[in-house]
């Protein structure tokens, strides 16, 4: 049986993620076998395991934290929000189909609690440690009989719990002692201390605040993280893109179109970590200018993405735009850059079928309800077979593979004509199409791809951002992934800090006693 330890939060977003993060690698680099957990999670940005199941992104970080394959039953419930307040459900791993928050909460209550309790049993018989991850605030007092996210789970867990609080946005006292306070007994019991979280500054000024509410709260507080800049980590909540800092102006500047309805943003993480790339966020309203190429990325609704495009005017800049750059586009981001988006029975959206940017000769359909998880394996085709930017970009790595995964509902299929052909042929996974023959397309200065992390291959992505090098007049750049190096320094550094502010002996007592 595992010795079990959870990370709450004030709020969304305060920390529970990389605190658990940290958590599975350090007691990882201990020699413990390590598992994380989170029973219920929403996010728009979702990794798909060896299972082809669903998991959120943050599950994927802990699990790679504690050096583990990431599995559907360490996110058992995963919540992806889509339109008119409505979530696809997902049970480990699997889409049981979209529904509203009442219909959720009342019919599928124990149910979901049943799938919760099944994932937790399996984890608790093959590891010695799971941490355990939070959602929101324990203190949503409204909502505590529906609770199987936060208290319910610690006590399911028989698990002490450590609540951590954010103090960059203002009111971090408020927020732990507020949390305390509306707890009742039986849920406080589990509160054993406290950590607070992004701090800038000098610490002695918190002092007397710290002491103050170790007096309220009645339990410690096992020490205040820092901010460092320097950590790079996938973000899970579409919400960090707007206090997210990318850096701009850079030799070479890839734009992002900020769709209204953007998930897995992930895919353009592996940039971030390219010394001489800036990251340009692009609104609706934006100009596109000093962009060496621009990405679309998934959406979870790509016909009403594209229907905000062409009324905001975006869609005819990108087209401009596309006369003397490269255009990508990833799964619904794919399938804007097409000809239609076919959605005749109102599927995706209320709006139907609609014009795609025309970039790609190419047209998805939504037909079934079927919804393709898969991991994939693609190769890229001799220079020969592909069309466009493509084949000059990709010609140096034909024959070699590209891994990712794929979480799509639609089916596109390449027009018959001589001006487009498939991205890649598929080894494993789904593709374009129902045989899973090829996938994505290229034509011009514009290909697509429905493979979420293709430029978290170094093979790919150095090879784009060589051509745009070489574009500029600039050296291209070989050498070891610096996305890889520096993510699995950003972990070992982020335990680091860890140990060295917080009281990581009481945690360990926490944990073991």
């Amino acid at each position: 049986m595992a010795k079990c330890l959870m990370v709450q939060g004030t709020s969304s977003n305060s920390g529970k993620s990389v605190l658990v993060a940290a958590l599975c690698r350090i007691y990882k680099n201990r020699g413990y076998k390590v598992a994380p957990f989170k029973s219920q999670n929403m996010s728009l940005n979702s990794y798909t395991t060896k299972e082809n199941g669903e998991i959120g992104i943050a599950q994927m970080l802990q699990a790679e934290a504690a050096m583990i394959e990431p599995s559907v039953h360490m996110n058992p419930i995963l919540l992806k929000p889509k339109d008119k307040f409505k979530s696809n459900v997902i049970f480990q791993g699997k889409s049981i189909g979209d529904m509203d928050f009442y219909t959720y909460q009342h019919d599928y209550h124990d149910i979901a609690l049943k799938v919760i309790k099944e994932s937790f049993n399996k984890l608790n018989k093959e590891y010695d440690i799971i941490i355990i991850e939070g959602a929101g605030s324990p203190a949503e007092i409204n909502m505590r009989k529906e609770d199987i996210a936060n208290m319910e789970i610690a006590h399911m867990a028989d698990a002490n719990v450590i609540l951590i609080a954010d103090i960059e946005m203002g009111g971090v006292f408020a927020s732990i002692a507020g949390t305390y306070i509306l707890l009742d007994d039986y849920d406080r019991s589990r509160l054993k201390a406290t950590v607070i979280n992004k701090f800038r500054g000098n610490l002695d000024i918190l002092k007397p605040g710290l002491d103050k509410i170790e007096k309220i709260t009645k339990t410690p507080i096992l020490g205040v993280l820092p901010y460092d800049e320097s950590l790079k980590l996938p973000e899970e909540d579409s919400a960090s893109l707007t206090t997210h800092k990318f850096n701009e102006n850079k030799d070479i500047n890839i734009g992002v179109i900020k769709l209204p309805k953007i998930s897995n943003f992930t895919d353009i993480d592996p940039f971030e970590y390219e010394e001489d790339v800036g990251i340009k966020m692009i609104q609706l309203n934006d100009d596109i200018d000093n962009v060496d190429a621009i990405i679309i990325p998934g959406t979870r609704n790509s016909i009403d993405d594209m229907k905000a495009l062409k009324e905001s005017g975006l869609a005819d800049k990108i087209i401009e735009k596309a006369k003397t750059i490269p255009i990508v586009g990833i799964c619904g981001g794919m399938q804007i850059l097409g000809e239609y988006i076919i959605d005749e029975n109102q599927k995706e959206s209320s709006f139907g079928t609609i014009k795609g940017l025309e970039l790609l000769d190419i047209k998805s359909k939504f037909e079934t309800n079927k919804k393709i998880v898969t991991q994939t394996v693609g190769l890229i085709p001799e220079p020969s077979f592909l069309k466009g930017v493509a084949k000059e970009i990709f010609k140096k790595i034909s024959k070699q593979e590209v891994t990712g995964y794929e979480i799509h509902e639609g089916i596109t299929e390449l027009n018959p004509s001589y001006l487009v052909s498939p991205l890649l042929k598929i080894k494993e996974g789904q593709g374009n199409n129902k045989l899973g023959l090829y996938d994505g397309a290229c034509s011009n200065n514009a290909f697509g791809t429905y493979i979420h992390g293709i430029f978290h291959n170094y093979n790919f992505r150095r090879e784009f951002l060589n051509y745009l090098r070489e574009k500029k007049g600039l050296s291209p750049k070989y050498g070891e992934d610096p996305y890889k190096t520096q993510k699995d320094y950003s972990l070992n550094r982020l335990a680091e800090i860890v140990e060295e502010n917080l009281d990581i002996k009481t945690i360990d007592n926490l944990l073991f006693d």
